[in-house]
């Protein structure tokens, strides 16, 4: 069964649109595993415009399942990430100014800075996923940087299968064939959905974890969070 990482940057975003701390995000992250999620994750990003810097030691103590902190490793977050020490880090090559993740890295450009990275995070016993998009040649330079996993980005996937487009798989799939025989962990994430989750799954191999945040959320605000994390388990066995 693949795993359900649930990420809760927009449970802050309500959060600190009003101040003080309703909903609480740490009381949000202990229901979300009692509902079976099988995951935490944050992306903490430098302005703290969602998930705030404290946030990531607030919730250390209470995830009992995998914790997955996404974000680009720029010094502050390089800093937090080894003080925290979460089950995964996810290097994002997110801008400063960008609302969301808008593209994977280019793990052959970025070669030797990711090998830097990834080993100063080993050292530390966390283990390494590489946010890429759908590229072989990109698969192929994430193994040359010793990272543990790739996380597919699949925004490209969900806004071809939403037009109708089921061919829009083929990419990944052929990405996910080639990072098993490379030894690499596959996750996947970025606007997979109730709507097209069970698909994915299906058509993609050895499919270890996916990181779902704005859909599930959003989707909840109309089914209720519990019924809809059972209903992700559901479609992810």
């Amino acid at each position: 069964m693949t795993k359900l990482s649930v990420n809760i940057n927009k449970i802050a975003t309500l959060r600190n649109s009003r101040g003080g701390n309703v909903p609480n995000l740490v009381h949000f992250a202990k229901d979300i595993q009692r509902f079976g999620a099988q995951g935490i994750t944050i992306h903490p990003r430098p302005d703290e415009r969602h998930i705030r810097y404290q946030d990531a030691y607030d919730l250390k103590p209470e995830v009992y399942t995998e914790y997955n902190i996404e974000g680009n490793p720029i010094d502050k977050f390089i800093d937090l990430v080894l003080k925290v020490k979460p089950t995964q880090v996810t290097l994002v090559p997110d801008s400063d100014d960008a609302i969301t993740s808008n593209a994977g890295w280019d793990t052959i450009k970025h070669r030797d800075f990711l090998i830097e990275v990834i080993k100063e995070f080993k050292r530390s016993d966390i283990r390494t996923s590489i946010f890429v998009d759908p590229d072989v040649s990109q698969i192929e330079g994430a193994k040359e940087t010793g990272a543990d996993r790739i996380e597919l980005y699949t925004e490209a996937f969900a806004h071809q299968y939403g037009l109708g487009n089921k061919d829009a798989i083929k990419p990944y799939s052929k990405c996910a064939i080639l990072a098993d025989n490379l030894e690499l962990g596959i996750n996947a994430g970025h606007d997979l959905s109730l709507d097209n989750i069970k698909f994915f799954k299906e058509h993609i191999p050895n499919l270890l974890e996916v990181s779902i945040g704005h859909a599930l959320i959003s989707e909840s605000l109309y089914l209720g969070i519990e019924n809809v994390v059972n209903m992700y388990l559901h479609k992810l066995k």
